[in-house]
């Protein structure tokens, strides 16, 4: 019980995360065309690669599905984590991707848009109706049905493929901007626990004026700003007054 209201709480606290994915799911086969092939053709080795890279290629920190599932640490990962995630790539492919997805978010406080989140919800209402209608023509077994059922499932499968492959470049994407590939400064390492980051700037630097009459002694620096650790500055960084 405790167990589910945490991954409960995490979830809603994605909700408040400022950063945005560097793109998003509509652009994502213009971001890397190459990649998103890559992807479509293959996406269980992509899922290998990814999960193996966003972990820093530090296969002691995996866990089945990223901790976000029941059998997470439970399946003997630290013995041989390779043959685990071959597993879990093959076996549970779309717990895979999504595992990776929600460990980037929370590693970068990334939120997901509206955008991609509708496009997410639309391929999951379309696998449940595809689910449906199969179930229905199983049981009625007529032909125009189970016609209509095998078009709707193979449209579903096109939608789920499509999705995943933007979404496994999004996330390739995004690591290429923590490691420098796309022209800013690598990130380093963090430790286990400590995976977090903010891409809000710094408060601009606030110019103080002249002290009023009274308030400092002449010739004393100005007073560091709020919240800042106090600055030495040089004596001769401030012209001696004149009376």
């Amino acid at each position: 019980m405790a167990a589910s209201q945490a991954k409960l709480d995490k979830m809603q606290n994605r909700q408040s995360y400022r950063n945005v994915w560097e793109t998003d799911l509509t652009r994502a086969i213009i971001a890397d065309t190459p990649y998103c092939c890559f992807s479509l053709f293959c996406g269980p080795c992509v899922s290998y690669l990814l999960r193996k890279r966003a972990l820093y290629n530090d296969m002691s920190r995996y866990t089945c599905c990223a901790g976000y599932m029941p059998c997470s640490g439970k399946c003997g990962e630290s013995k041989c984590p390779e043959l685990c995630l071959c597993t879990e790539v093959f076996c549970c492919f779309g717990n895979s991707v999504a595992s990776t997805r929600f460990l980037l978010q929370d590693e970068f406080n990334i939120q997901t848009t509206q955008c991609d989140n509708c496009i997410i919800g639309f391929m999951f209402c379309l696998q449940q109706l595809a689910c449906i209608f199969s179930i229905v023509a199983c049981l009625v077994r007529n032909d125009e049905l189970s016609d209509a059922s095998e078009a709707l499932n193979c449209l579903a499968d096109m939608v789920y493929c499509t999705v995943c492959a933007c979404m496994q470049t999004q996330h390739k994407v995004e690591m290429d901007k923590r490691d420098g590939n796309l022209g800013s400064q690598p990130m380093t390492v963090p430790h286990a626990q400590q995976m977090s980051r903010f891409d809000q700037p710094l408060p601009p630097h606030v110019a103080y004026g002249p002290p009023a009459s009274g308030g400092y002694p002449p010739g004393s620096p100005p007073p560091p700003a709020q919240g800042y650790p106090p600055t030495a500055y040089p004596s001769h960084g401030y012209p001696t007054p004149s009376y």
